[in-house]
């Protein structure tokens, strides 16, 4: 089972995944990422912080970017 790393792009800085997740395929990954989004905006809005301008690079074992979840576009319910 594939290896994906989600790492988190802020317009400060960079927070590295260093251990990634298991998961079936590269959908599931996308599907994860946007349930860590979601629930770390709700963490942030708890705190009166707003970070939906950031982003999660789903990365392979090799640091490939495969994809980009925008944090705002997490909002929206998944298709």
């Amino acid at each position: 089972m594939p290896r994906y790393y989600f790492n988190i792009i802020a317009g400060d800085g960079f927070r590295r995944d260093l251990e990634g997740t298991e998961l079936p395929s590269l959908e599931d990954a996308k599907a994860e990422a946007i349930e860590d989004a979601r629930a770390l905006m709700s963490d942030a809005i708890l705190l009166g912080q707003d970070i939906s301008s950031r982003r999660l690079e789903i990365c392979n074992e090799a640091g490939d970017v495969l994809l980009t979840v925008l944090f705002k576009d997490a909002i929206k319910p998944v298709a």
